[in-house]
């Protein structure tokens, strides 16, 4: 769910398949009173939400190799690397932000993203202001717009688990295993990759939890001089505002959750990741129903069993001998993968795949396969999967059977193959994980908690419909938009004005509708 849902693909694995002075600052003992654990955690972000809101923001010119021009300023906020332990060792988040637009009098205070993951960066999030995204006209009048990147993530104490030159090699090996000295082989690629995590990153590993991470943002807000917080978080994001919402009920003004994570304990992560399979396929045959739609176009076929035969014949193509000499099967899933999260790859995809087919194997090759001389690109890729990998592995415990992995992936490949063996093998490292792994957050609503708008496409494939359902149940007025007939990953960033006028309506005012909405689905694309 990395990247609003798009998981890079895996290197050493496979390509896969989300106040001012408000707190007085408890005395420098309060920690070392008796108290543990979540109490501990709870002054632990008291104290760096006071110390936060004392010192503040030095805001600047960004870095100008973090490619964010004026008006856009860049900062850091200190945040204990263990909650627990606020006096001890202090890591960095990297924040950035730009100004309302509209009057003094029209702003509203400050709109923090996150895009999801995890892994996500969040720093591109004020250029939708000086890019003069419409969608974003008129809440950008209202809100300044920061992004941060959270723990672990590119310029906040990144953290890795392999060479990312090592990380992008390609191609790997076909992530559907054909016997059981495969599965043994990638079995050792996942517990490799687990202590490799270990080796470049073990102080950090303990630390990289969503709660950890939701008590940044507090801090964060704290640092903004806001006594509320105002949030957007897509996919991954979801779930960090979620838990936020159930740390800090009361410290929420607006939150907008856009495609859902379901936050059920139960679901968090394992079975979250083999509900994502099963929903991948069926957007998958939505993606190919359009092209078989669109045959004049693409020439692959007038049906969805005439493209999906297309894809297995170039499947086994390179299964068989890698095309270019470097886009196998994983690699291939690492490109075509992005048709069924999002709508806005559907023509690129299936352009390239028809230029494939029609003789063109260059253009397959460019955009599958990696770029080794992308050294800054590749480290990005590396940080984001290591980070993806830490977060869930350590917010919550995983099977530590193979014989249980075997079994669920073995019995969900057969009718669901596209994404199902490449997802297993993404997370596998979770079996063998070094850190101690957490019980996730019981996500619910709070004093003081107030309506949240969530939005969800029917037929999302990263964050399937069920989790925005069950988040909208677990908090108390909230109200649901959901778009149907429809399934990109990340609704409101695409163009439909029942869902735009919504999101812009309750960021402005805080009004929701009287009950929940279905809108109809924004513009299919066009090839």
């Amino acid at each position: 769910m990395r990247d609003s849902g798009a998981k890079r693909r895996a290197a050493v694995l496979v390509a896969a398949a989300l106040i001012a002075g408000a707190v007085a600052a408890p005395t420098a003992n309060a920690t070392a009173d008796g108290h543990h654990g979540k109490d501990r955690e709870a002054r632990g972000v008291a104290i760096a939400a006071a110390r936060a809101a004392k010192v503040g923001v030095d805001w600047r010119d960004c870095p100008a190799d973090w490619n964010l021009a004026a008006p856009i300023q860049c900062g850091w906020v200190s945040v204990p690397m263990d909650y627990a332990k606020p006096y001890g060792k202090q890591i960095k988040l990297a924040v950035d932000r730009i100004g309302n637009t509209g009057t003094k009098s029209e702003r509203q205070g400050a709109l923090l993203y996150n895009p999801g993951g995890p892994g996500g960066s969040g720093l591109r999030f004020p250029a939708r202001v000086t890019a003069k995204n419409p969608v974003w006209a008129n809440t950008a009048k209202a809100y300044d717009f920061v992004g941060f990147d959270p723990r672990g993530v590119g310029k906040s104490a990144p953290i890795s688990c392999v060479d990312p030159q090592e990380f992008v090699k390609a191609p790997k090996a076909d992530p559907v295993p054909r016997s059981e000295a495969d599965k043994r082989a990638q079995r050792k690629l996942a517990r490799e990759y687990a202590e490799g995590c270990q080796e470049r990153s073990g102080e950090m590993l303990p630390h990289m939890t969503t709660p950890n991470s939701a008590r940044d943002l507090d801090v964060i807000r704290a640092a903004l001089g806001e006594k509320k917080l105002n949030f957007l978080g897509v996919s991954y994001g979801t779930y960090l505002g979620a838990v936020y919402a159930t740390l800090f009920p009361g410290h929420v003004r607006r939150m907008v959750v856009d495609s859902v994570v379901n936050p059920s304990r139960e679901k968090i992560w394992y079975q979250a990741n083999l509900d994502q399979d099963v929903a991948f396929e069926g957007r998958w045959k939505d993606w190919q129903d359009w092209v078989a739609k669109n045959d004049a176009a693409f020439h692959l076929g007038t049906t969805r069993d005439a493209v999906q035969a297309q894809w297995l014949k170039l499947r086994a193509t390179a299964e068989k001998d890698p095309i270019g000499g470097v886009v196998g099967p994983a690699e291939l899933i690492g490109f075509f993968q992005s048709a069924p999260y999002y709508d806005s790859a559907w023509v690129p995809v299936a352009t390239v795949f028809s230029q494939y087919v029609a003789g063109d194997t260059q253009a397959l090759v460019d955009a599958a396969a990696p770029d080794l001389s992308d050294t800054a690109g590749n480290a990005a890729s590396e940080n984001g999967n290591a980070v993806y990998t830490a977060v869930e592995c350590t917010d919550a415990k995983w099977p530590t059977s193979w014989r249980t992995w075997d079994r669920d992936n073995t019995r969900l490949h057969r009718d669901h193959p596209f994404m199902t063996w490449a997802n297993a093998w993404m997370n596998l490292p979770c079996a063998t994980w070094p850190a101690k792994q957490q019980t996730p957050v019981d996500v619910k609503s709070g004093k003081g908690l107030p309506p949240v708008l969530i939005v969800q496409s029917e037929r999302d494939a990263a964050t399937p419909y069920a989790g925005a359902v069950e988040l909208h149940q677990r908090l108390k007025g909230s109200r649901l938009v959901t778009e149907r007939n429809a399934g990109s990953h990340g609704v409101t960033g695409l163009v439909n004005s029942c869902v735009n006028d919504r999101v812009d309506t309750y960021l402005l005012t805080g009004a929701l509708d009287r009950t929940d909405v279905t809108c109809a689905p924004h513009a299919t694309p066009k090839p």
